[in-house]
């Protein structure tokens, strides 16, 4: 079975359980999800990491982080401790540590999926101060693959992969073009694992508050 169906049969055995906020994120991102692997299936890398992504925003993004004056940075931590808290059986911790350690390093040595490289490229007066925060930037991520700290190590890869969507979906690509290839290999492959792992979270804690969904107005 896909990760899809998995999670859809336990979706529809509990969601009658769930409040409305909860249930609606869930069932958004499972049909991105399912969007997803078919894309796979066709061998789309640029649609499959596409369609992954907003299966993980459907997920991720509620109200209160629209209506409250938290920035992005600390709702994203937050919402990353939760889920990593609730990861008992360490599927995400094996998907760092066991299953795509080679493919994160690469990614982090890619500085084309840095933003700040990016920054300093689109300048009037290109310069190289990226370099010294880029090397910052992997030793940062080495040190919490080392102590294991699935948090910094999640927000690090996440953000590597957020330059990338931004590459996408701002039209800074080209579809199936062939510089950015690898990467966006990696970046299905780590997506494809961790997005399912964090909607099975949410669904088994999904009697717990979560907040409402974005642009959603019940009818009167």
């Amino acid at each position: 079975m896909t990760h899809h169906e998995t999670l859809k049969a336990y979706q529809r055995e509990h969601r009658e359980q769930w409040s409305q906020g909860i249930s609606l994120r869930i069932h958004r991102a499972l049909s991105w999800l399912h969007r997803a692997e078919q894309e796979r299936a066709r061998e789309d890398h640029d649609a499959e990491f596409i369609f992954l992504w907003i299966a993980f925003n459907s997920a991720y993004t509620n109200q209160h982080v629209h209506e409250e004056r938290i920035t992005e940075r600390e709702a994203f931590r937050a919402f990353l401790d939760r889920i990593i808290g609730y990861d008992q059986d360490k599927q995400l911790y094996q998907i760092i540590w066991q299953q795509y350690p080679n493919v994160i390093r690469s990614l982090m040595n890619n500085h084309y999926v840095y933003q700040p490289f990016w920054d300093c490229t689109n300048q009037e007066v290109k310069d190289d101060s990226w370099k010294a925060s880029f090397e910052a930037s992997k030793t940062r991520s080495n040190h919490a693959l080392a102590q294991q700290d699935v948090c910094t190590s999640l927000q690090i890869i996440l953000s590597r992969l957020y330059t990338l969507r931004n590459q996408l979906m701002h039209g800074g690509a080209t579809w199936n073009g062939s510089w950015n290839r690898q990467q966006l290999k990696d970046a299905t492959q780590l997506l494809g694992h961790i997005v399912p792992v964090i909607l099975r979270y949410m669904m088994e804690h999904g009697t717990e508050t979560w907040g409402e969904a974005t642009y959603f107005a019940a009818e009167d």
